[in-house]
C-alpha cells in the first residue's frame, strides 16, 4: 500500500476507479440494439402421456368378473 492510500484510509481504490471509469466510457465502442426483421417463433409442441397402472386384489377382481355390468 502506498503512502497516499494509507493516508486516504483505503479510499485510494475508489478514487482510482472514479478516474479510470470516464476513460473507459470515452474509449469504449458504441452499442446499438435493433429489433429483428422477422417475428420470433416459439414452438411449443409438447406431448403429454399418462400411464395408469392399477392392481386389483383377487376379491375385487372376482366381484367385477361376477358383475360385468357394474362398470
Amino acid at each position: 500500500m502506498s503512502v497516499t492510500e494509507k493516508n486516504m484510509g483505503g479510499r485510494g481504490s475508489v478514487i482510482r476507479m472514479l478516474l479510470v471509469a470516464p476513460a473507459l466510457l470515452i474509449g469504449g465502442g458504441c452499442v446499438t440494439i435493433n429489433a429483428p426483421d422477422k417475428p420470433i417463433v416459439i414452438n411449443l409442441n409438447i406431448a403429454i402421456t399418462q400411464e395408469v397402472v392399477y392392481r386389483l386384489d383377487s376379491k375385487a377382481r372376482s366381484v367385477i368378473e361376477d358383475n360385468p355390468g357394474i362398470f
